[in-house]
């Protein structure tokens, strides 16, 4: 069997297909392009399955933005995508879209234990429901019901919650970006958009002093990453400000996912920046923040957090949805 596997966001396209024989599940093809570059995702599969020779039975592709019967509109692209007519274009006999948080939430699955870094043990025995916080070109969010035997993920939109904050700091970022936005969610914070709204915060707000070059070279580079960078050298007072705030909004954001989903089996962070800014995450402010929550302090403090490593794990749930879960439909 054939089954392709997708990873459909803002900034890519990461697919790869996959062939099971003889018990084996090799991948034959892996390729990344950039999703802006193309009118559809048609056109990238169609492109990508050129010279292949394989006749694909099923494909799952894990879509940064809301599915709903069968359809998604991208939340970072100009794309509509249709499980429906992909199977009619692509020669599909059967096509999936599920939440890319939903594909990362499945691919937890089929990691390895070294393939996660721990930020809190929490109880060895913890049984329950898991959630999933994401940042990376967006903040992503999914729940991960327990049955008492396995775990079954769905997708949300908790990204896209109101930011509620904390401190006066926090209320001076939420007055200072109302400027800016209509509605300020936690994805405006904490993504890589948030992390250079929260430089320039930072900066305006003068909580710490920076070099006019610096301020400079961040506001006409790759913001995001520029930020990181100085920050965790040491290089800017400023991002090193920035980074803190993060981890902190980061802490008490994931708190909240473990209380409304009731995780007690586990808050996984995913997405591309938590790995970035381990230092960060390990120094204390996140796991203080995670577990602020008054009265639920001691019960969150049960809880095992991990950051996720490897950046395919969406692709990887994919997989696993399009090979064992896409005729029956279960979640």
């Amino acid at each position: 069997m054939s089954y392709l596997a997708g990873d459909i966001g803002g900034t890519k396209t990461h697919l790869a297909l996959y062939q099971d024989q003889g018990g084996k599940t090799t991948c034959v093809k892996n390729q990344k392009f950039p999703s802006k570059d193309y009118p559809n995702l048609r056109t990238i599969v169609k492109k990508f399955l050129i010279g292949v020779g394989l006749e694909i039975e099923r494909a799952c592709f894990g879509i940064a933005g809301p599915v709903e019967d069968g359809k998604s509109k991208a939340t970072n692209l100009p794309w509509i995508i249709d499980s429906r007519l992909l199977e009619t274009e692509l020669k599909i006999k059967k096509v999936a879209l599920i939440n890319d948080l939903e594909a990362n939430a499945y691919g937890l699955k089929v990691l390895s234990e070294d393939e996660f870094f721990v930020l809190n043990e929490g109880d060895s025995n913890a049984q329950g429901n898991q959630a999933m916080v994401s940042a990376g070109t967006g903040l992503g969010e999914a729940g991960i019901f327990f049955d008492g035997k396995d775990h079954f993920p769905f997708a949300c939109e908790g990204g896209h919650t109101d930011f509620g904050p904390r401190n006066e700091i926090e209320d001076q970022l939420l007055h200072y970006l109302r400027k800016k936005f209509e509605h300020v969610s936690y994805e405006r914070i904490l993504s890589g958009p948030g992390l250079y709204n929260l430089y320039q915060f930072v900066v305006d707000t003068k909580l710490e002093d920076e070099d006019p070059k610096t301020v400079e070279l961040i506001n006409s580079g790759d913001s995001p990453r520029l930020v990181s960078e100085l920050g965790l050298s040491g290089d800017s007072a400023a991002c090193a400000k920035t980074l803190q705030l993060f981890a902190s909004i980061y802490g008490s954001e994931a708190g909240n996912a473990a209380l409304k989903f009731f995780a007690l089996g586990g808050i996984f962070l995913g997405g591309g920046i938590a790995p970035k800014i381990l230092e960060v995450l390990k120094s204390g402010q996140f796991m203080d923040n995670f577990k602020a929550k008054g009265r639920f302090a001691q019960l969150l403090s049960t809880i095992p957090v991990k950051v996720v490593l490897n950046d395919n794990t969406a692709l990887l749930g994919s997989m696993y949805y399009a090979r064992n879960l896409i005729e029956t439909g279960k979640k």
